[in-house]
């Protein structure tokens, strides 16, 4: 697959099917991205596993943390990397020794290697590559376009707002009510 762009369908399709994402590199530090994207997801209704061995047996977002995606023992839908590029060809490894295997493997912003990319999809995982899964649903289901992002979509309808969580999403009906 050409992993320089990527068709809205491909994206949204992986967003909407899957539910269980591990996040590689979570932070417990609230001003990492990878920390605000765990919370985006939960509040998305997904469930959210952390992995960071520096912070394994703890918990982030009130989620338990993993020290590798060995110990974690569900099965993993995505796993979503805030790593190094230099990083990914390992972490590729330690994806293709899981079983089951997940379905996608997502590269945040800058992270990208097309070797581990060829890799991970000749064992039937999909890869998404430099880009940001929090981003990408808000641009596909309309929230960061009312906020005055260019989302590639001209409305003049401003959105309804109600009382409590606001989802305008791709998942609608799956937010978590906390």
């Amino acid at each position: 697959m050409q992993h320089d762009t990527y068709d809205d369908d491909y994206i949204a399709d992986i967003l909407r099917s899957v539910r269980t994402v591990a996040i590689l590199g979570a932070s417990a530090k609230e001003i990492r991205p990878s920390y605000f994207v765990a919370k985006y997801m939960l509040d998305k209704g997904y469930e959210v596993i952390p992995v960071n061995p520096g912070q394994a047996g703890k918990t982030i977002l009130g989620q338990p943390v993993f020290a590798s995606l060995a110990d974690i023992a569900v099965p993993i839908d995505m796993v979503d990397i805030f790593r190094p590029s230099s990083a990914v060809p390992a972490i590729a490894g330690e994806i293709l020794a899981l079983a089951p295997l997940p379905r996608v493997v997502w590269m945040q912003l800058t992270v990208r290697d097309d070797a581990s990319a060829a890799r991970l999809e000749a064992a039937g995982v999909k890869v998404v590559m430099n880009r940001c899964p929090k981003i990408e649903y808000a641009r596909l289901s309309g929230e960061i376009g009312w906020n005055g992002v260019n989302s590639r979509v001209i409305s003049s309808r401003k959105p309804i707002l109600r009382q409590g969580f606001q989802s305008f999403g791709l998942r609608q009906g799956t937010a978590r009510k906390d």
